[in-house]
């Protein structure tokens, strides 16, 4: 199951109810992976996200994590860090960090209305340290609370995948420049959470090429090789969990080539450019070799029940996007079984 922003978790970051109950719906699939959750209050991104920042959310996350233990299912918590795609508004009026003092176009939903995005503060070798002890605490607190392991988010235009993009990443320090010196950053994420919770409990997702979202337009392909064809065999050592990549061609020459160097287990989602995955197309790129799993999103927010229908061949229920940022089950966790359909 992809991580899938749902923002059900209230002002206070906890997950309750709600949320227990979607997650245990959806145990039976291979892995869960949740929604992005914020190590520290200044990373939030979103209104009504989870945190994974104190103890009390914590809490919360244990109450899922049980839950889904209980229905035989395992999950993982996604650690992410919004870096320039924060805002004040959303994160209680903290600083909005960033590898360099590059705003993003357009706006972001903040309680208050649609608002245009801040021109965030360049961080400090300090400021990166300490966001690198973030992800640790976070970690660890996860693990503690009974996850499974914890996926580093490196993708989708938030902190880690601007310190990979050249346009984000202006700085002329060890964290900047050339496409190796701009994977220091997420290498030293990595290596840390793999430090402190062991490397078999810790995956990467990162989308190389996703130019639709946060401004990081990674449009030149031989710097695109060259940067995540040095993240990944900086990555190879580790022994992590799996490598996660989110593109619009997972059987093109990009991942095949990624796949190749990173020599471990290997998951690949098509996102919304390769359109709502299907059983067929899962099949085929696993007997294809292209991946060891297949990363599924849409399809496991309209159908809880998506491993019985792909194993039956029953007819699926449709997602109703309209609801899937919204605060109420409705649209959550009320879509029928097939049995119900």
């Amino acid at each position: 199951m992809a991580p899938l922003t749902r923002v059900r978790a209230g002002d206070k970051g906890v997950p309750g109810d709600m949320m227990v109950e979607y997650y245990r719906q959806r145990a039976s699939v291979g892995l869960i992976i949740t929604e992005g959750t914020y190590p520290s209050r200044e990373s939030q991104g979103w209104v009504g996200a989870p945190g994974i920042a104190t103890e009390e959310q914590a809490t919360g996350w244990r109450r899922v994590f049980d839950a889904v233990h209980a229905e035989g299912g395992r999950i993982f918590l996604q650690i992410m860090h919004a870096g320039r795609a924060g805002h004040p508004a959303i994160n209680g009026g903290r600083r909005v960090l960033a590898p360099s003092a590059v705003g993003i176009s357009g706006t972001v939903f903040t309680e208050q209305g649609q608002q245009s995005f801040p021109v965030p503060e360049a961080m400090t070798r300090d400021e990166a340290q300490s966001v690198v002890d973030d992800f640790v605490a976070a970690a660890r607190r996860a693990i503690r609370a009974g996850a499974d392991g914890v996926e580093v988010h490196g993708a989708n235009g938030y902190l880690l995948h601007q310190f990979l993009s050249p346009l984000a990443n202006q700085r002329e320090d060890e964290y900047g420049g050339s496409a190796e010196k701009r994977t220091r950053f997420v290498v030293d994420v990595v290596t840390a959470v793999a430090d402190a919770v062991g490397a078999e409990r810790v995956g990467l997702r990162i989308s190389p090429e996703n130019n639709s979202v946060g401004d990081v337009f990674e449009t030149d392909p031989q710097d695109v090789l060259a940067t995540y064809g040095a993240l990944v065999d900086q990555l190879r050592p580790l022994g992590l969990a799996y490598l996660s990549v989110l593109h619009g061609q997972p059987n093109g020459e990009l991942a095949t080539d990624l796949r190749r160097r990173f020599g471990g287990k290997f998951l690949i989602n098509s996102g919304f450019e390769g359109g709502q995955t299907t059983r067929e197309q899962a099949l085929r790129h696993i007997e294809d070799g292209h991946a060891d799993a297949i990363v599924v999103g849409r399809a496991l927010i309209a159908n809880p029940d998506l491993v019985k229908r792909w194993e039956g061949g029953h007819e699926e229920n449709e997602p109703r996007p309209e609801l899937f940022y919204a605060s109420s089950t409705e649209g959550y966790t009320d879509y029928p079984s097939y049995e119900h359909a």
